[in-house]
């Protein structure tokens, strides 16, 4: 969980970029897990928004990654009726933004990758200030840990 005095200052971060770039119709931070940390979306759901934006973001991670082209940087989408644009935010999340077609695209860059970096540096400084869970279970002494499947899970066939 983001504290809430950290969810506002990204909620701040938010209005100030729908302020800067006034095509803006919308604005996500969200989680690449697909959970929503903080959005101003007006009439476009924001979990629904988010969970897309993270199935989007693992194909466009593997077309970057099979590529050779390097780590996920940012997603651009055009539609009939305008931009769907994201942006990596830190170790952890991503920005979505909404923009009508009549958009300065060079504007849509420029303003979405700072505040891309800014909303990451905010949410990876909390991140780095709350303790993290833990990923794999502590085995007690003695106790034989199941082999991991290729997908790291243990599988129903192990013992």
């Amino acid at each position: 969980m983001v504290a809430e005095e950290d969810l506002r200052a990204v909620l701040a971060e938010l209005h100030r970029l729908r302020t800067r770039v006034p095509q803006l119709t919308g604005a996500l931070a969200a989680g690449v897990d697909g959970l929503v940390v903080a959005h101003d979306t007006p009439g476009v759901d924001p979990d629904g928004l988010a969970a897309l934006t993270a199935a989007a973001l693992g194909v466009a991670v593997r077309v970057s990654d099979t590529t050779g082209h390097g780590g996920f940087r940012e997603l651009l989408v055009r539609g009939e009726r305008g931009y769907v644009a994201t942006y990596a935010a830190g170790r952890t999340a991503v920005l979505t933004l909404l923009a009508q077609d009549r958009v300065n695209v060079g504007r849509l860059h420029l303003e979405g990758r700072r505040a891309g970096a800014r909303i990451g540096e905010l949410l990876d400084a909390a991140e780095a200030v709350r303790p993290l869970p833990r990923t794999a279970p502590v085995w007690p002494a003695g106790h034989r840990a199941p082999r991991a499947a290729a997908g790291g899970a243990p599988t129903a066939t192990d013992s």
